[in-house]
């Protein structure tokens, strides 16, 4: 794995916390301001707006440069539209990276030993 590679899926895995945090923020807005004088709907929907358009060009630009097949790619792109989707979505980017530095390590490892 390149490291710009590395570095989309870096992004994308930091933004996809923070968007799901702020997903369930928006949520709760909502309920309060249904059921209380409190009204931060504006606020959080404008933080939560920022933080999905960021996911979704990291998650493109993520999608361009590992080549994800179809299916992958959809696979993140519906956790972040669902409420807590991108909680799983960042486990399963950091795994992703992790087997990639193991795959770049062995690859190190045999041409050293080779």
């Amino acid at each position: 794995m390149d490291i710009k590679t590395a570095t989309a899926l870096r992004r994308l895995r930091l933004v996809s916390a923070p968007e799901a945090v702020s997903f369930l923020l928006l949520l709760l807005c909502s309920v309060l301001k249904r059921t209380t004088d409190f009204n931060a709907v504006p606020v959080m929907g404008s933080i939560h707006g920022i933080l999905f358009i960021l996911y979704v060009i990291f998650w493109a630009d993520a999608w361009n440069r590992t080549r994800w097949p179809l299916r992958t790619a959809a696979l993140y792109f519906v956790l972040s539209v669902l409420p807590t989707g991108g909680f799983f979505a960042e486990r399963m980017l950091r795994r992703e990276a992790e087997n990639a530095v193991i795959a770049a390590r062995a690859r190190k490892e045999g041409i050293v030993n080779a």
